[in-house]
Parts: structure tokens; sequence; C-alpha cells
């Protein structure tokens, strides 16, 4: 265990982004901008509707003002010359010349983006291909040409529809085996990674890796334990866990901001004084024998956590990197103290720790709820969305449906809307019995 502590240790310290304050300064650098029409566009993994609501939460939690709009038209395996939307012939793709190859991804790229995503007027999208591209076998340089072909083309067209474009590498393969980055499959994306950074660099659009920071956190489990399954789920799809430790690496690729908020106060001599305060208010604030009490305003929500998710925050710098919401409280006396927000408990915390600035984004309490809920409405708009899109709109004899999942959707937008923004709470700490 302490070797797997120091390892994650250093692999925070290479690769944690540095931390910026949620000002305009850090939003000018997020990828998604406030009136942003954000769509995903992927494979199942995308389909799964995991990593990438824990992306539209974190978005919608930083930003409570924005308005935004998110879409995710993920399709169990589909590729970026887009197979499960246009049905090109593989065969003859990857023996085409390249001018005939040329041809051939236009004609599919077109088709399934003019159908499943031109019609959402994206300002803003991720891709994210690879897993089923690779064929999920040893590198093949007649697929990578039409891999590489196919995601310049992506990105050609959706630049001049207006959209920006983000590419994301795919995830490692997760086997059981002690050595996955020697297994034949992932030296297979690695290289299909490689390239789709030298097509982000020629398009100009941005490059996201999520196979390297993955790959690291399964390398160092499985030094500990060869048979350690970091993501749940199987090999190709995680669970919640493994998205997200990939949202975590895609929302540091975006530029995404580590900071929520962050109040200091002082007690001295039977009084407390506010110190530093970033992106919140501290009101109401006195000392109460060896506790004290304040009110506090934050200008945004901290990162919804999935609850399902919480073994991946011991595996990677999660908090640290997206969602520093602190309390540090200097000056304080006794070992321990009970913290109370609106009079629900939210923890227990050692006066050393809240010296040392408690990251409240896991605490118990009234905050935690509101993104609990948030996250919720989240993943159910997301459903709704699916089911209209993919089982309905694409039925030619249930287009009589549509405007009353149109009017769910929109419900509970508007409702997501409610939940996402602050509300001012009341704060004490009580020496712990």
């Amino acid at each position: 265990m302490r070797i797997l502590h120091r390892s994650l240790i250093l692999m925070a310290m290479l690769m944690a982004a540095p931390l910026l304050p949620a000002t305009a300064t850090a939003a000018d650098k997020f990828f998604v901008h406030n009136g942003d029409r954000v769509v995903f566009l992927g494979d199942s993994i995308t389909e799964q509707r995991l990593y990438t609501t824990y992306l539209e939460a974190y978005t919608l939690s930083r930003y409570p003002k924005w308005k935004l709009t998110f879409r995710n038209v993920g399709w169990g395996g589909d590729t970026s010359w887009l197979r499960q939307r246009a049905h090109p012939d593989e065969g003859k793709l990857f023996a085409a010349g390249p001018e005939e190859q040329q041809k051939m991804v236009e004609q599919a790229v077109a088709a399934g983006l003019e159908r499943d995503v031109l019609p959402l007027k994206p300002t803003a999208i991720t891709i994210k291909f690879g897993m089923n591209d690779h064929s999920y076998q040893a590198f093949r340089e007649d697929i990578f040409r039409a891999y590489v072909r196919s995601q310049s083309q992506l990105a050609k067209v959706l630049e001049a529809n207006g959209a920006r474009v983000a590419f994301l590498t795919s995830q490692p393969i997760e086997d059981k085996r002690p050595d996955p980055d020697k297994e034949v499959k992932n030296i297979s994306l690695r290289k299909f990674s490689d390239g789709l950074k030298q097509v982000a660099v020629e398009k100009h659009a941005l490059f996201v890796d999520q196979f390297d920071p993955y790959m690291a956190i399964m390398m160092t489990a499985r030094a500990s334990d060869p048979g350690a399954i970091i993501g749940g789920g199987d090999a190709v799809h995680p669970g919640p866990p493994g998205h997200t430790i990939m949202a975590w690496a895609v929302l540091k690729g975006l530029g995404a901001s580590a900071l929520v908020s962050t109040a200091e106060i002082t007690v001295k001599k039977g009084k407390a004084k506010a110190g530093s305060v970033k992106q919140c208010k501290i009101e109401k604030l006195k000392a109460e024998g060896d506790g004290i009490s304040f009110d506090r305003i934050d200008a945004s929500l901290p990162m919804p956590i999935d609850s399902r998710a919480l073994p991946a925050l011991k595996l990677a710098p999660i908090l640290n990197d997206l969602s520093r919401y602190e309390l540090k409280v200097t000056g304080l006396t006794a070992a321990s103290y009970d913290v109370t927000i609106d009079g629900e408990k939210a923890g227990t915390v050692t006066k050393e720790e809240l010296a040392a600035g408690w990251n409240m984004t896991t605490a118990d309490g009234p905050i935690a709820k509101q993104t609990a809920e948030l996250l919720k409405l989240v993943f159910d708009k997301n459903n709704v969305f699916f089911e209209r899109w993919r089982n309905v709109q694409l039925k030619p004899n249930r287009q009589s449906e549509l405007p009353a999942l149109d009017q769910k959707i929109a419900d509970r937008e508007t409702r997501i809307n409610e939940v996402r923004q602050p509300k001012p709470h009341h704060f004490e700490l009580k020496p712990a019995a």
C-alpha cells in the first residue's frame, strides 16, 4: 500500500495541471464556453452516458449562470468513418488508394453527421473513437490510414459548420494481466492515439489524451495486484470508477479549473476573523466557545461525484485537480470538530486537517444532496434524449412521439438549471465529543 500511495503521489505531481482560480481567465481556458451547444460523438463507451454525464455535471455546477446544452450521440460499435450511421464497405475502404478512400470517407462522414450531429447545431464537440477502429487486433497500417483520414474529415466538416473540435483518445483495454502496456491491442491503440495527436495539430483542434493517464493508473495498480481492475465494468467498457478517471483526464485536457471556492478563517483569543476568500462570501462570522459559526454563499457548486465511483478518488487526484471546495480554519484548540451545514452533520475533521484546508466536495449534508440531485437529473435527461434520438427519431412510424419527448427534455433542463444554483448555508464547527 505504501508503494501504491507513493506512486500515485508521484503520478499526480507529474500529471497535475497548474491550478487556476475560477475567474474569467480560467473560464477562457476551458474548452466549453457560455452559450455552447455541446455534443459528444463516439462509440459504445460514449453511449454508456457515464464520462459524458460527469463532464456535463462538472460544467453545469462550476458555471451555474452559463446557458448550456449537452447532447450525447454515441453509438455502440461506431468508428471514425461512422460505420454504424453510414455503413461503408470496410473491405473496400481499407484497400482503397488515397483518392478513392478520401471519396468514401467524405461520403460516410457527410451522411453520418448530416443525420445525427449537424441538426443539433453544435458549437463544441468531443470526438472519441479508436476502440472499434483498431479492430481489437495488432496494429494494421491499412485501418490506421482510414482512421486518420476519417478523423481529419470529421474535423473539417464540423469546423466548417461552426463547431470547435476536441479529439479524445480511447482509454486502454483493461485485460487481466500484469503488463497491459504490452498487450498488442493496447500497443495498437497507442499508435492510433499518436496518429490522432498529429491530426489535431494539422486541423488546429484540441487533443486530449486519456490513454496515458489511464494506463499509468492501471500499471500502478497492477504493480501491487496483477489482477487489479480499476475501472469496473468489462475490459472495454469501464463502470463508474473508470469513467470518473476518464472524465478527470478529459476535463484536465479541456482546461477545466480546480477551484470551486475557498475560505480562510483565523481564530485567536476567542475571536474569529475571515482572511482570504475566493469565489465565496463569509458573513455573520463569530466564535462560540471553542468553535465558530458563519454563513457562506459560494459562486458555484463542487463537482458532483457519482456514489458508485468513490473508489476512483483513491486512484487519481481527482478532487485536487477538479474540485477544490475548501474550508481552512487556523487557531482552533480542540483535537477535532463536528462540522454541520444547516444543522446537518457534514463530517468530523481534525484541527490539523482544518488548518491545512479541508476539501468539502465529498462531505455529507445539504450541498452533497444538491449535487447528487443535479447528477441524477442530468442522467435522467440524457436517458430521455437517448430514447428520443435512437428509439423514436430514427423510426419513421414514431415521429408523432417527438413533441412529448422534447417537452420532457425541456422540463428536465429547466429543473437542472434550478438545481445547479448555489444557495447560502449556515456552518457550525463544534468540538467533537
